[in-house]
């Protein structure tokens, strides 16, 4: 049984996604422990207590590893850890320490809403149509310590359409990021992941 811990800062879409794919029985062997945001007004929050998720808010001043102990500690008291834990980032808009990501190597993950390597970081839909790309979409990766540089765990794609803006090409994309991290937290909660290097191996049921 995998412990799962989410964190957000926003309105926790995907948060959602995942939890209601638990209560569905979609994603099974993964409980659900706590959600974590580091905005205390953060609409996600809300959203998983009426879920029966626990929730904690992690806001000080504090940066890098500091901060991310706080974190770390709220992961522990919900049984998230490094033995059967995994860590989901939701739209959570803080760089993690690189001692975060090695006390829990290969049991985080992420969705990003392009075809990584190309245009990480923030506002990826608007970097992809200012360059003129024919297709885009979402990776779920592992988390290393660059941004969105982990291994790729998989990819969707879709076409970007000549009448696109900002808002409807990250509409679309954030429909298929909704299935497909499911999908890459089900094979994680099986077992079926092994990283080489850099690339990750899905093996077949």
């Amino acid at each position: 049984m995998i412990n799962l811990g989410i964190l957000i800062s926003g309105r926790g879409s995907n948060m959602e996604a995942i939890l209601r794919a638990i209560e569905m029985s979609k994603i099974k062997d993964v409980v659900p422990r706590v959600v974590i945001s580091n905005k205390p007004n953060a609409p996600g929050l809300q959203k998983a207590a009426k879920m029966g998720v626990s929730t904690k808010v992690v806001y000080n001043s504090a940066r890098g590893w500091e901060y991310d102990k706080e974190i770390v500690s709220v992961l522990r008291d919900h049984l998230v850890n490094q033995q059967n834990g995994l860590i989901c980032l939701a739209g959570y808009m803080r760089i993690i320490s690189p001692e975060f990501i090695n006390l829990f190597k290969g049991r985080i993950l992420n969705v990003h809403p392009s075809l990584l390597p190309a245009f990480p970081g923030l506002h990826a839909q608007k970097q992809a149509l200012e360059y003129g790309v024919k297709v885009s979409g979402c990776t779920v990766h592992f988390v290393d310590v660059g941004v969105d540089t982990g291994p790729i765990v998989a990819q969707r794609t879709i076409e970007v359409e000549d009448h696109d803006t900002e808002e409807t090409l990250s509409n679309r994309i954030l429909m298929q990021e909704h299935e497909l991290y499911i999908e890459c937290i089900n094979r994680f909660a099986q077992g079926r992941l092994s990283t080489l290097g850099r690339r990750v191996c899905i093996k077949s049921c």
